[in-house]
């Protein structure tokens, strides 16, 4: 599928404070990044069973891989920018999935090499986690133990790590030094592919807003 958008994905194990990054990433950088917010967390909080059955659990992988897909399309028509910024991607759910990740590909009819490619970077938020002490979740509905979101968080970076423009962000005690190699992680992609500055996206932004044909 045809895109003018530029799509960058942030990632990583329950606790490696992606979330809250991506709203400073917004504010930082510019205003006009659209976040695609985490579709798990939308599911769940509308009442979606959080079940540890494996097929409620695949069921909801699925449901989950189906909302990001329509709410990232939705996000980038709606607002017209040039940057979105997606709380999580379609490969994820290989990760969540209970059993082997290739199941997961297999049964929405799609392969990692075809979601990797829907978008331009990822972005991996190490979770805090792999230092051995209890770390706090900024998402009430996680509710993974610390060994369970290191596990996540290597087999999530098995599967993204393969994306070509992969950006690694590992774990430090200092969040406040994670989240500034981040932005300048995302400040670098955006300044290296698109060819412009981050100060320059709202004129970007105003013009695809205006090239746009009414409805």
């Amino acid at each position: 599928m045809s895109r003018n958008d530029f799509r960058v994905v942030l990632t990583g194990g329950p606790g490696g404070g992606k979330t809250t990054a991506a709203e400073l990433f917004r504010r930082e950088i510019n205003r006009h990044i659209v976040i695609v917010p985490e579709s798990a967390t939308l599911l769940y909080s509308g009442g979606f069973p959080r079940s540890v059955r494996s097929d409620v659990r695949k069921i909801a992988q699925k449901a989950i891989y189906n909302v990001q897909l329509c709410l990232e399309e939705a996000q980038a028509a709606e607002y017209g920018s040039p940057v979105l910024l997606c709380d999580r991607g379609t490969v994820d759910g290989g990760a969540f999935w209970p059993g082997n990740s290739s199941e997961y590909f297999e049964s929405l009819g799609t392969t990692l090499k075809q979601e990797l490619a829907r978008y331009d970077a990822v972005i991996f938020f190490e979770t805090a986690a792999v230092s051995g002490l209890p770390f706090l979740s900024g998402n009430p509905l996680r509710i993974e133990t610390e060994k369970e979101a290191v596990e996540l968080d290597i087999k999530l970076r098995e599967l993204w790590s393969q994306h070509e423009n992969f950006i690694f962000i590992p774990h430090d005690v200092s969040f406040v030094r994670k989240v500034q190699a981040g932005l300048l992680a995302m400040q670098t992609v955006i300044e290296k592919e698109l060819g412009k500055s981050p100060k320059d996206l709202r004129s970007l932004h105003l013009s695809s807003r205006n090239d746009r044909s009414p409805s």
